[in-house]
């Protein structure tokens, strides 16, 4: 009996030792995916989101064209006050610091909005952080579409700039002169398209809030500058906004990493009253 049960154990040391050396084996044989690989990959899913982001408006129902709808209203609405508004910020613009303004102007610019972009989705890709490398996928692929939609927006509807000296209902479609480049703003669609993405990284209302007022000041900026009507900046958030949820909702299907579950949306409310008009955001 002593003998069996010797023989026994050793049989169940030797099983065990062989199992251990399968697995080793087998994972050495599993082949890591390189940083090219997820590169690609992740190129990969920048322009499928863009085309995800495009193609949206052929699957809206009922609720979606709604919600377009009260955003084209809103817009609408706040071209009435388009040249009040911007009277009154051109007239306070020495008022405001430099330093702010100076902020809202680089921080809007392609340039340097790809450059933090970029900052982003390398430190993700280089230190194998998923989160990182899909924020950063979510941040170029949503700047980038709706980067592409406002450079193609402006020369076709060719909407004249407050300075400019024409009305904020002047249309050139197709004119050559950027005094009529002025639908929608592009300072505000990429700052805040990356304050919209980065934002849903967190929950605390007070930090989502934070990043979103710091992402609306090179929008702000271009009123000081008479650069833009409000009407513009208005609809460019919203325009950021609708992209940043489509292309984040395709990126659930391609990583681990999910924003969505769980969070709470984004509702808009058109806000008219005897003497004021506005728009509340409800996050």
């Amino acid at each position: 009996m002593k003998y069996i049960l010797f023989f026994l154990m050793l049989s169940f040391s030797l099983s065990a030792q062989e199992n251990t050396a399968l697995d080793s084996l087998a994972q050495d044989s599993i082949p890591q995916q390189t940083k090219g690989k997820k590169f690609l990959y992740d190129m990969g899913n920048v322009f499928g989101g863009m085309g995800y982001a495009y193609t949206r408006p052929l699957h809206w129902e009922g609720k979606q064209w709604k919600q377009a709808a009260g955003i084209l209203a809103g817009t609408a609405l706040l071209v009435l006050v388009d040249e009040p508004v911007n009277e009154f910020m051109t007239d306070h613009r020495e008022d405001v610091p430099k330093a702010v303004r100076d902020y809202g102007w680089y921080y809007g610019s392609p340039q340097n909005n790809y450059m933090l972009t970029g900052a982003v989705y390398l430190t993700g890709l280089f230190t194998d952080n998923e989160k990182l490398r899909r924020t950063g996928v979510l941040l170029i692929s949503s700047a980038s579409a709706a980067g592409l939609l406002q450079q193609t927006s402006k020369y076709t509807f060719g909407r004249a700039r407050p300075r400019s000296g024409d009305s904020p209902t002047t249309f050139k479609p197709f004119e050559a002169d950027k005094d009529y480049h002025s639908f929608p703003s592009g300072h505000m669609i990429l700052a805040f398209t990356n304050s919209y993405a980065i934002s849903k990284q967190f929950k605390n209302p007070w930090v989502k809030g934070g990043i979103l007022l710091v992402g609306s000041v090179p929008g702000i900026s271009r009123l000081w500058e008479g650069a833009h009507w409000l009407s513009d900046v208005a609809l460019s958030a919203a325009i950021s906004i609708v992209t940043v949820e489509a292309i984040d909702k395709y990126l659930d299907h391609k990583y681990a990493e999910k924003y969505n579950e769980g969070g709470k949306q984004v509702s808009w409310n058109l806000m008219v009253k005897s003497n004021q008009i506005g728009v509340v955001i409800n996050f």
